[in-house]
């Protein structure tokens, strides 16, 4: 079976010279909850943004769906199936009212005006956000920000869910909606955070990121709350 995401020997540096990702080497098949957890400034963002094509890999391969990302095109082909949930909502919601920011993601894949406001009706009643369609996104809380945002990618039925930090900052309740969402989705998903109680209900295994290295840690199930994990990715334990 060939994976869905696949990086090989990638590395990333600013122009500075300042190395963030340092032969990062990942496989993510169909159907697979992957979970990345580190402290900040580890580069967990930076590898998302590169898996994007958001920002360009120093050296390294590539490949998303089996095809090798060489250009933009390819990227640009490529994320027409993947959801990407910024860890700032606000870098998302950009459209007049809520309705219309979830609409523009199935108008921008060739659905009519009709078809995407139906889907955007849709995917909103099923997140029970139905109510928030005609309020302007900056207005919203932080919570109904981050849901709209997560509306926003699950209108476009992608094949891949990335989520950067999705519950950071939230309320317990709408970090129990997401929880709750996300454990019953049947989607291949890739998803940051630093909380481990979070990751071990939403993903199958887990990675941890220390200085640019990534290192597989194992079982999901083996995260819980007052587990940590050291430097570098070793194996996480209660004291």
């Amino acid at each position: 079976m060939q994976p869905l995401i696949e990086l090989k020997n990638i590395c990333f540096s600013y122009p500075s010279g300042r190395k963030v990702l340092e032969n990062i080497n990942l496989e993510i098949y169909q159907g697979k909850k992957v979970g990345l957890i580190g402290s900040n400034g580890s580069g967990k963002t930076t590898l998302l943004h590169v898996i994007m094509g958001l920002l360009p890999a120093t050296s390294g391969q590539i490949f998303l769906f089996g095809e090798e990302m060489l250009k933009e095109k390819n990227f640009a082909k490529a994320r027409r199936r993947i959801g990407f949930v910024f860890q700032n909502a606000d870098d998302q919601l950009f459209s007049p009212t809520v309705l219309e920011d979830v609409a523009f993601g199935p108008l921008n894949l060739g659905k009519t005006k009709e078809q995407a406001r139906q889907i955007a009706q849709s995917t909103l009643e099923g997140l029970g956000l139905l109510a928030l369609k005609d309020r302007v996104a900056y207005r919203l809380s932080g919570g109904e920000k981050r849901m709209v945002a997560l509306a926003t990618v699950l209108a476009m039925d992608p094949d891949i869910l990335i989520l950067d930090e999705p519950t950071t900052g939230l309320d317990d309740a709408t970090s129990h909606r997401i929880t709750h969402l996300l454990e019953s989705i049947d989607k291949t998903c890739l998803i940051v955070s630093h909380e481990y109680e979070f990751l071990s209900q939403t993903t199958e295994v887990f990675y941890g990121m220390e200085s640019g290295l990534l290192k597989y840690l194992g079982d999901s199930s083996a995260l819980h709350t007052h587990i940590h994990i050291h430097p570098a990715g070793a194996l996480p334990h209660k004291h």
